[in-house]
């Protein structure tokens, strides 16, 4: 049985031990054993909830922990991430049974797939990604490290998004499009062209702001 550890203790902390226990294996294949945090007080005043136990540079690893990462912050997610690599630290993946996984898809490690997302078949989404509420990756889409699909986004067939790509609430990307790295979609946007790195694109049709 291993044991999850969730590091950051903030709103969504609370909110990915709550989805935890709605997921495949839980109680089974895993039990939830607490928080890393450097404000090691940040469990006060919420009851229920696991304890924080300590912060993420002072934790020395034990026997089958194991580790999701809730920060939503890519660079100070990406930071966290590696000083456990660093320690010898494994990550979960955690996908709500209300999720679509096609035959022939890959998830990477440490990803979350919210209720009612889905995979296509052919499709891959690499490590650490978010999947939000009814997010829906069509087929032979690659989404690559990093990224984050926010409730309700649709990635038509072909789609590539390159690291740390973020496609905000009730976007939609069209047939084929490539999203580069660290580019952001703002909400409710149609995506029908390519996107250059680390740039911000938003409406419909969306355009760079």
């Amino acid at each position: 049985m291993k044991h999850l550890i969730i590091i950051g203790a903030g709103g969504m902390g609370r909110q990915v031990c709550l989805f935890a226990k709605s997921c495949k294996g839980y109680g089974e294949e895993y039990t939830i054993k607490g928080f890393l945090d450097d404000n090691t007080q940040a469990m006060e005043g919420f009851e229920g909830f696991p304890p924080v136990l300590g912060t993420i540079d002072g934790y020395q690893i034990e026997k089958d922990d194991i580790f999701f990462n809730s920060i939503g912050d890519v660079a100070a997610k990406k930071d966290c991430i590696n000083k456990i690599l660093a320690k010898g630290g494994d990550f979960i993946t955690l996908i709500h049974p209300t999720a679509i996984i096609s035959e022939g898809s890959h998830v990477g490690r440490g990803c979350m797939f919210s209720a009612r997302a889905g995979l296509g078949i052919e499709s891959s989404v690499g490590d650490f990604c978010l999947i939000q509420d009814n997010a829906i990756i069509g087929h032979d889409v690659h989404v690559g490290n990093f990224c984050r699909i926010d409730c309700n986004v649709v990635l038509i067939a072909g789609v590539k998004l390159d690291d740390e790509v973020c496609v905000h609430t009730s976007s939609v990307i069209n047939h084929n499009v490539h999203i580069s790295e660290g580019a952001k979609v703002g909400a409710l946007s149609f995506v029908i062209r390519n996107v250059k790195p680390g740039i911000t694109v938003q409406g419909n049709p969306a355009k760079r702001i």
